[in-house]
């Protein structure tokens, strides 16, 4: 139960049953963090209307989990490689269990937004050991098949996140609300935990990398810094201080920048390893990546609100409308997985387009149909950003790595997948910053049509159609940026690279398409 395996494929006499329960149990694990990462917004409103916080509270709630996840996604990885990934998989499993609960019994915002910061670096050092199980537990051959398992997964996280959002917060199971969407975790998380001690070995890295502490801070520092003005300056007022801490992340990024360099010069443990930039691709590649990004989970936080605070519609009928964002996702997976090898950037820039057309498609619903927007209406321009969505975001990652030696692409995947992170929190702040400024007030705000239930919906719609053209511009400028990306996609996640080993490495899991 407790034996220690080296990271080396496992002989074909291992015991196939024992094999797939600890990837089911990992895989539980993916589950979680996805459902979590989409269980949210649809239910966002009703969360801040109960706990009487305002719109920075909302935007952290959201924001501080994609960036706590994205700061220790890489660190987590490696301290499985250290410390054992069976123990700190379960050290995650544990600590997002308690973190669960801590958001479910939340009493105020500031105790909402801790737990989720909690949620989101317990999740990054569980997700991380996924890969780690898949590589020592099954044979080259078998890579495939196990990751498809995990693909499917992540993508049932997806679509129900939503959904059952909207059903746990109408039923209002046990008078809990909202809440019933935090603390159905626990239940799940101690049944995975007690899984994982029957079922998941014990296995760590012969050579690993040591843990780059220092570049942790200071990245996480920083990013704070920046993010912080952008999501609190309009409540507290733009005083001076909330610009002096802006330029003190942006000089805690460039002193970040030259720790990096001096770390891998001295020991080659740096967090984000410098050689990754020589390639222009890849420099190009992660620009690409925060900008594309920043469009995601920004468009459904503002049209969330649009549909609830503007027009009064309900937490269920919210998340039926945004359902066809994941489905047609799923729908265009099927063509992009095929073709990702043939022209990989062109499938980033046309999969841009297509989302750009779709908010289009939001903006001149909105604008057109005012108080009497239809649920087909944003299901169709779900539809049309999930199809987008679906043929971008799987060969994205691959592209990136393209020039990037295949000895590097390991970690360069881990990099990608954190930039994926940053830039959904990058996009939470400054479309937040944009929309909820254009809608005025402090977050008072009512379920019954309008802030503070006074029928401020068209005000709500305007903001909504005005700020929508930051994501337009932001997909638009990803297709234009693309050309400068490598033509053909490096090796599938969870391909061999020419070391031998799976490329997606240092247990960074490849990011769901749908997250």
């Amino acid at each position: 139960m407790n034996e220690t395996i080296s990271a080396a494929a496992v002989p074909p006499g291992r015991a196939s049953r024992r094999r797939w329960l600890a990837l089911a149990v990992v895989g539980a694990a993916m589950f979680l963090d996805t459902l979590d990462a989409s269980i949210v917004t649809v239910v966002l409103p009703a969360i801040q209307t109960d706990l009487d916080g305002g719109y920075a509270m909302a935007q952290w709630t959201l924001a501080g989990y994609t960036l706590a996840f994205g700061l220790l996604l890489i660190t987590g990885g490696r301290l499985g490689d250290v410390f054992g990934r069976k123990r700190v998989f379960m050290a995650g499993v544990a600590g997002f269990t308690v973190a669960s609960v801590v958001c479910g019994l939340s009493v105020n915002g500031e105790m909402l937004v801790a737990g989720r910061f909690a949620q989101g670096l317990m999740a990054a050092l569980m997700v991380p050991q996924t890969m780690a199980v898949v590589v020592t537990l099954f044979r080259k051959e078998e890579w495939a098949n196990a990751f498809t398992l995990v693909g499917v997964g992540l993508i049932v996280g997806s679509v129900s996140g939503p959904l059952l959002g909207g059903v746990l917060t109408e039923l209002d199971l046990l008078g809990l609300g909202w809440r019933a969407i935090f603390l159905i975790n626990v239940p799940l998380g101690l049944l995975t935990l007690l899984l994982a001690v029957f079922f998941v070995p014990e296995s760590r890295s012969e050579e690993p990398l040591r843990v780059d502490v220092l570049g942790v801070v200071l990245l996480a520092a920083a990013a704070v810094g920046v993010l912080y003005p952008l999501v609190q300056g309009r409540e507290e007022g733009w005083p001076v201080w909330m610009f002096a801490v802006l330029a003190a992340g942006l000089v805690l990024l460039v002193v970040f920048a030259g720790q990096q360099r001096s770390r891998h010069r001295r020991d080659g443990s740096a967090l984000i390893p410098p050689p990754l930039f020589r390639p222009r691709s890849f420099r190009v590649g992660l620009t690409v990546t925060l900008l594309f990004y920043t469009g995601i989970s920004s468009f459904f936080l503002v049209l969330t609100y649009h549909l609830q605070f503007g027009l009064g519609w309900s937490v269920w009928r919210t998340a039926l409308a945004t359902s066809a964002w994941p489905l047609a996702i799923i729908a265009a997976t099927q063509v992009s997985w095929r073709v990702k090898s043939v022209a990989g950037r062109t499938w980033v820039g046309v999969g841009s387009l297509v989302l750009a057309a779709g908010v289009l498609c939001a903006i001149v619903s909105v604008r057109v149909s005012g108080a009497g927007l239809a649920l087909w209406q944003v299901s169709l321009a779900g539809v049309v950003m999930g199809l987008g969505m679906g043929l971008c975001s799987p060969v994205l990652t691959a592209v990136v790595l393209g020039d990037v030696p295949p000895k590097d692409s390991g970690v360069g995947s881990g990099v990608v997948n954190a930039f994926m992170q940053l830039g959904s929190a990058v996009g939470i702040a400054v479309v937040g910053l944009v929309f909820f400024g254009l809608v005025g007030g402090d977050g008072d705000v009512g379920l019954d049509g309008g802030r503070d239930g006074s029928g401020g919906g068209a005000v709500v719609g305007d903001a909504l159609a005005a700020t929508l053209w930051y994501n337009v511009a932001a997909f638009l400028l990803t297709a234009l940026l693309s050309r400068l990306l490598p033509g053909s996609a490096g090796p599938a996640d969870g391909a061999e690279g020419a070391d031998g080993k799976p490329v997606a490495g240092e247990g960074v899991a490849a990011e769901p398409v749908a997250r």
